[in-house]
């Protein structure tokens, strides 16, 4: 591991013997001559490691150490003395010290001492790396309901294993960040967390973008280039829409599954990598397998450990939580008014998770006060509750209820009406991605109105 060090003695032999010794290991190395420059140096650029002597002119080694640790620097001090006392020794550790090394010192004890200063510095990061990433992530995973309490006894069972997890759910309904939350328990959270969207990219392309390609593999391979396999090496890859992957492709992944190995596009040389792999899709690859667009084999491979994420209907309980943590993470000032959690209840959130935060953002925009009432909800939740309020059942003129599929479909096409047709702009506002859209736009045989009508 090579690190940025810094060496401070106010002897110029020391000084030269230890840097070339570090740089000969492959450390940038500076050098400072006292204790002033070196406190200069700390608060100007960021240093892994630091030998210090203790005796040096403006600032003793462990006043440069004081002044260090108040300033919030978590550089890796190293003390050096040609006078080792009991109480030399106590006082650099009270201080905060890595270790100490005592002069005429052994090359070999301090390319090995800054080795593993080195490893304390990058675990310490990783520590409040992995503390942050892991606040973010799990505040973001709201719900108190029996549904959300299964998925979190899954996710406790699974993420310090190395299983292949399929994770299953509507769009919206907060698939990656679950995959991500698995990855930052996990064995290999130190290591990358990369996501690929198999929808995203033109199928001709997947291969070379899973798996790389070689140098002159195909027009435009002008240079070699890792696939998300390799940059994923030692954590997690997160492939969501794998539903999506080409039957060329599925083969390949079939592979790396199975055996650990894969090939760049272009190349001979089977490569190895240590991945875990997550996906995630919003089809049924049961259907997708005997319609005879998905291999069974993958599907069991990838199946190991399956977690359903409910949609946002199926766990209502959870809206009061979900629109409470909106507006926390949006606002100090809004609050919901009387009937307005009534409304978002009764909505049936056809894009989940993700179409409710939108809503919310929304109406925080456009509140006049600091109380957000039904009227300043997005239009789609507007219009929306008409569908929901049902006549008694015995009242005249009671209708049979409509499916949820025919409340979806005029839902989304008053949605695409108030929006000109504008599908971006209506996805945004739905929660769903436009792929998405266009999807239920094919299903429910939507037509947009020619400019005449």
């Amino acid at each position: 591991m090579r690190g940025r060090i810094l060496v401070a003695d106010d002897e110029p032999l020391i000084r030269r013997v230890l840097a070339d010794a570090l740089a000969a290991e492959g450390h940038e190395v500076e050098t400072a001559e006292s204790g002033g420059t070196a406190l200069a140096r700390l608060r100007e650029a960021d240093f892994d490691v630091a030998f210090a002597d203790i005796r040096m002119p403006e600032l003793s080694g462990l006043d440069l150490l004081a002044r260090v640790r108040e300033a919030g620097l978590d550089t890796q001090i190293i003390l050096m003395t040609g006078h080792t006392t009991l109480a030399n020794a106590i006082e650099a550790m009270k201080r905060g010290a890595y270790d100490y090394l005592t002069k005429p010192f052994d090359l070999v004890e301090v390319r090995a001492l800054a080795q593993r200063a080195l490893e304390v510095r990058r675990l310490t990061h990783d520590l409040a790396r992995l503390k942050r990433e892991i606040g973010e992530r799990d505040e973001l995973i709201v719900g108190q309901g029996p549904a959300m309490q299964e998925i979190y006894k899954v996710i406790g069972r699974v993420a310090e294993t190395d299983a292949t997890v399929l994770i299953q759910g509507e769009s919206g309904t907060g698939k990656e960040l679950i995959a991500k939350v698995i990855h930052h328990h996990s064995p290999g959270w130190r290591g990358p967390f990369v996501a690929v969207n198999c929808s995203a990219i033109p199928r001709e392309l997947l291969e070379s973008e899973l798996f790389g390609h070689e140098r002159g593999a195909f027009t435009g391979a002008v240079e070699r280039r890792c696939g998300k396999f390799e940059q994923a090496e030692g954590g997690t890859l997160f492939l969501d829409e794998v539903g999506d992957i080409s039957p060329l492709v599925q083969p390949k992944l079939l592979r790396f599954l199975e055996t650990g190995e894969f090939r760049r596009v272009g190349g001979t040389n089977s490569r190895t990598v240590d991945v875990r792999v997550i996906s995630a899709t919003n089809k049924n690859l049961q259907e997708e397998v005997r319609a005879g667009r998905f291999r069974d084999d993958l599907l069991y491979r990838l199946n190991v450990v399956s977690l359903r994420l409910p949609p946002l209907r199926e766990r209502k309980e959870d809206i009061p939580l979900l629109v409470e943590h909106f507006l926390q993470r949006k606002t100090r000032t809004k609050r919901i008014g009387p009937g307005t959690t009534e409304v978002l209840t009764n909505y049936d959130w056809p894009g989940n998770v993700r179409e409710l935060e939108h809503v919310i953002e929304g109406a925080i925009a456009l509140a006049h006060s600091d109380v957000i009432e039904p009227k300043d909800l997005w239009m789609n939740v507007s219009l929306h509750r008409q569908s929901v309020e049902e006549k008694p059942e015995n009242a005249p003129g009671s209708i049979e209820p409509e499916s949820l599929e025919e409340v979806e479909r005029r839902h989304i096409e008053k949605i695409l009406r108030a929006n000109n047709w504008n599908r971006a702009k209506s996805a945004q506002i739905l929660g769903i991605t436009a792929k998405t859209l266009y999807l239920k736009i094919k299903r429910y045989k939507l037509i947009e109105p020619s400019n005449g009508q």
